[in-house]
C-alpha cells in the first residue's frame, strides 16, 4: 500500500484517523510542511476536496481529507462548515463551545438535536476527476454544559444517547467505532477497495 498523505495538521484528527487506519501507512501533510488549504467552499464536500488536492499537489501523493463539523437543527444548521472558526478565525476549542453554548442558552433539550457530519475524499493525484467521496452522520443532542475530559472540539457538550455519556466522556476505542469520522472512514476504505480491485 501506497503511503497516503493526510491533509490536516490537527493532532485530535490526526490521532483518530491513524487509529482508524491502523493498517494503511497514513503521513500528516505537516510532515512535509504543507500549509493547510484556504477553506473556501460552503459545503463539507466542497471543502474536503479542496484540502485533498492541496495536500496530493504539493506532496506528490494520495491523500484523504476530511472535513467535519457540527450541525444544529436549533440554530438552522450552525455552526457548519465553520464550526473550527465558529468563534472567529484562530478560535480555540473552548471559545467555540462557550459561543455555541450562549447561542442555544434557554433553548429547551428536546429542541436541542445535532450531528456530527464528516465527509471523506479520497484523490489518487491532484487532477483526479473522480475523487472518491464517503459521509458520515452521528447523531445526538448538545447539552447545557461541557463534561468529561476525552475528544477535542464539540465532544464535551455533544451528548450520545445510545451511550448515556457525552462524546467526551467515551474512550477513544469507543468514540473510534461510533463517531461520524469512523462511518465516513470505514466506507471510504470500502470503496477504495472497490476502486482498486475494479
Amino acid at each position: 500500500m501506497h503511503k497516503i498523505v493526510l491533509a490536516s495538521g490537527n493532532p485530535g484528527k490526526i490521532r483518530e484517523i491513524q487509529a482508524i487506519l491502523a493498517n494503511h501507512p497514513i503521513v500528516p501533510q505537516s510532515e512535509f510542511n504543507v500549509a493547510d488549504a484556504e477553506e473556501t467552499g460552503a459545503t463539507f464536500v466542497e471543502n474536503a476536496i479542496l484540502k485533498a488536492r492541496n495536500a496530493a499537489l504539493h506532496c506528490n501523493l494520495p491523500a484523504i481529507a476530511d472535513d467535519s463539523g457540527l450541525v444544529v437543527d436549533a440554530l438552522g444548521g450552525a455552526p457548519g462548515v465553520i464550526s473550527a472558526r465558529y468563534a472567529g478565525v484562530g478560535a480555540s476549542d473552548r471559545d467555540n463551545l462557550d459561543k455555541l453554548l450562549r447561542e442555544l442558552e434557554g433553548v429547551p433539550d428536546e429542541l436541542r438535536t445535532a450531528r456530527f457530519i464528516c465527509v471523506m475524499v479520497f484523490m489518487e493525484h491532484a487532477n483526479d476527476p473522480c475523487p472518491v467521496i464517503a459521509q458520515g452522520v452521528w447523531e445526538g443532542r448538545i447539552l447545557d454544559h461541557a463534561i468529561g475530559e476525552n475528544g477535542f472540539g464539540y465532544d464535551p457538550v455533544f451528548w450520545v444517547p445510545e451511550q448515556n455519556c457525552a462524546s467526551a466522556e467515551l474512550p477513544a476505542a469507543v468514540k473510534n467505532s461510533l463517531s461520524h469520522r469512523a462511518q465516513a472512514l470505514k466506507t471510504l476504505t470500502a470503496l477504495i477497495k472497490a476502486k482498486e480491485t475494479a
